[in-house]
């Protein structure tokens, strides 16, 4: 456990310093109001989800450690976005139509409800 911990902790880190890099140059070549980094992250990192899962099914990415340090480590640390695609995709795979509508949708609209929610109480504190 201990192990797993310490693969998805580096995995993470590398991550989210890739992340904060990737939005700088996203940011640094395009102007507008529209939130492209965020979004080139986003398609990023589940391309590079997909790969690394795809990879591993075929056994060619090096094992479970190499599996957990690149999906839960890299790219969550990257963009919870792709793990949110690879579940979708995986629920779709598994002919389970109904529940991969109900969870993106609902994740979406969910999640815009708990950040407004979190906006109407941080502004009364």
């Amino acid at each position: 456990m201990l192990r797993s911990l310490i693969l998805v902790a580096l995995g993470g880190g590398m991550g989210s310093a890739l992340r904060f890099l990737a939005s700088k140059i996203v940011q640094d070549n395009m102007s507008g109001f529209f939130p492209y980094p965020t979004m080139v992250v986003n398609i990023l990192g589940c391309l590079l989800i997909g790969l690394f899962y795809g990879l591993s099914s075929r056994g060619n990415l090096g094992g479970d450690s190499a599996r957990l340090l690149l999906t839960t480590g890299l790219c969550g640390g990257f963009t919870t976005f792709s793990t949110f695609c690879n579940e979708n995709l995986s629920l779709m795979r598994g002919g389970h139509a109904f529940a991969t509508l109900l969870y993106a949708g609902g994740s979406v609209m969910l999640g815009f409800i708990a950040v407004a929610v979190g906006y109407w109480i941080a502004e009364r504190v």
